[in-house]
C-alpha cells in the first residue's frame, strides 16, 4: 500500500493528519536497525539515510550520503512525514534547513543542541534546577587546576562534543593530563562523583505533551562502555519517583519529542545526579524489546508521529541485557550462534550486522525471569559464546 501523503502544508508543520506515515531516520546504525521491525508492525514506511553502504540498517537504507550536507539531507527528507535520528550529530544548519522546508524534525533543533554539547547541557540543566555533579567550563590550565584544587585534586574532563562509550572522557589529577584537549578549546570538568551505582531512566514524550516511563534500570559500565542493564533496578524503591520526576522535568523543560534517556549516578548518600542525556533510543533501553509490552523503538516511532503511547509494563519480573562487544569472531560467528541457541533457547539474541572488532558493540542478548541473579547469570552465559 502506498503511503497517504500529507493533505496540506499546514498539516506537515503541525499534527500529522495521515493514515500511513513515512518515517525518515538519519543515521544507519543499530538504533535505526532496531526501529525497522516495529515500523513494519505499525504499518509505517521507514527510510534510512545511511552514512555508508552495508550499514547496520541497510534493510531500510533508501539513501547513502553525508548527514552533514544540507542538500543531501533535504533530498532524503523531501517525501517523508517526519525526520528522526539514529544519533545526535546532525549539524544545526542542516536541522534548521529541514525546519525551514516545513519538515517536522523530532526531536527538534533546540533540544538536539543540548544533547550535542555537554557544556550547553550542563548550563541548561542548571537553569532547570536539575541536580548534576559540580562542574565548570575551563579554557586553560589555570582554570582547570583551580577546579581540581577545589575538588580534592581530581576531576573528570570531557570534550563538549563527540564523546561516547568512554571516548572524550578522562580522569585527571593535573592540568597537564588534559593539555592536548585544552589546546582544542573549552572543556567541561566535573567532580569525580562517589557513587554507589549508575541508573538510567527512560521516558518517551509526544508533541502533545503525553509521556510514559519505563521502570528505572541499573547499568553496569566497563571501560566507559555499557556492559549490562538490569531492569527494573534491584533495591530501587526509594529512587523510582525521584528518577521519574527528574526525567519528566527534563523532557518538559527541554521540549524533547521521542525517547529520552537520563543517565544517573546514585551517590553513596542516596542522592540522584544527572550524568548524561540522550534524545533517542538508548543502550540502556534495549531490554525493552523483549522485556516490556512496548519497546523503546516502537514508542519512539509513536512519539515522533504524535500517536498515543504504548504500555510500558514489564513482561517479566526482571530483564537483563548484556552487550556483545566485538572480538575476533570472523567466520566463526554462525557456529557461535548455533551453539548459543542450543545452550540458551530461552535467551533472545540481537545482532547488529556489524563487522567485529575488539570493544565494538556488535549485538546484545536479553534474558528474562523472576530472579535477578539467575537471569543475569543466564544472560552473561549466553553472551559468553561470543567473547573470543
Amino acid at each position: 500500500m502506498k503511503p497517504n501523503r500529507r493533505r496540506s502544508g499546514a498539516g506537515r508543520a503541525g499534527r500529522l493528519d495521515i493514515v500511513t506515515s513515512v518515517i525518515g531516520v538519519i543515521g544507519g546504525g543499530q538504533l535505526a536497525r532496531m526501529m525497522i521491525p516495529p515500523a513494519i508492525a505499525l504499518g509505517l514506511e521507514i527510510r534510512v539515510l545511511a552514512e555508508s553502504e552495508g550499514s547496520s540498517a541497510a534493510l531500510a537504507a533508501t539513501a547513502v550520503g553525508d548527514y552533514r550536507d544540507v542538500e543531501t539531507v533535504l533530498a532524503f527528507a523531501r517525501d517523508v512525514d517526519v525526520v528522526t535520528f539514529d544519533h545526535e550529530h546532525v549539524p544545526h544548519d542542516v536541522l534548521a534547513a529541514l525546519v525551514a522546508a516545513g519538515i517536522p524534525v523530532r526531536p527538534g533543533p533546540e533540544a538536539l543542541a543540548i544533547a550535542q554539547d555537554k557544556l550547553v547541557m550542563r548550563r541548561r540543566l542548571a537553569e532547570l534546577g536539575i541536580p548534576v555533579p559540580a562542574w565548570a567550563e575551563v579554557r586553560d590550565a589555570a582554570e582547570l587546576e583551580a577546579f581540581l584544587d577545589a575538588h580534592g585534586g581530581v576531576g573528570v574532563v570531557k570534550t563538549p562534543r563527540g564523546g561516547y562509550d568512554g571516548k572524550g572522557v578522562r580522569v585527571v589529577h593535573t592540568a597537564a593530563e588534559a593539555a592536548d584537549w585544552l589546546a582544542g578549546g573549552p572543556l567541561l570538568v566535573e567532580e569525580l562523583v562517589d557513587f554507589r551505582r549508575e541508573l538510567a531512566q527512560l521516558l518517551a514524550r509526544r508533541p502533545s505533551g503525553e509521556f510514559a516511563t519505563w521502570p528505572l534500570a541499573e547499568t553496569v559500565q566497563v571501560g566507559g562502555v555499557c556492559a549490562e542493564v538490569i531492569a527494573p533496578a534491584p533495591r530501587a524503591d526509594e529512587q523510582l519517583t525521584a528518577a521519574r520526576d527528574l526525567a519528566a522535568a527534563i523532557a518538559e523543560g527541554l521540549g524533547v519529542t521521542g525517547v529520552l534517556a537520563v543517565e544517573l549516578f546514585e551517590t553513596v548518600d542516596g542522592r540522584l545526579l544527572v550524568n548524561e542525556l540522550a534524545m533517542r533510543p538508548h543502550n540502556s533501553g534495549h531490554w525493552t524489546i523483549d522485556g516490556a509490552v512496548t519497546s523503546q523503538f516502537e514508542q519512539h516511532l509513536r512519539a515522533v508521529l504524535d500517536l498515543p503511547l504504548g504500555d510500558t509494563s514489564t513482561r517479566a519480573e526482571f530483564s537483563v541485557m548484556v552487550n556483545v562487544l566485538g572480538g575476533p569472531l570472523g567466520a566463526q560467528l554462525p557456529d557461535r550462534y548455533a551453539a548459543a541457541f542450543a545452550a540458551h533457547p530461552d535467551v533472545k539474541f540481537h545482532a547488529y550486522g556489524k563487522d567485529s572488532r575488539p570493544g565494538r558493540k556488535v549485538g546484545h542478548v536479553t534474558a528474562c525471569g523472576p530472579d535477578a541473579d539467575a537471569v543475569r547469570a543466564r544472560a552473561r552465559a549466553a553472551a559468553g559464546f561470543f567473547d573470543s
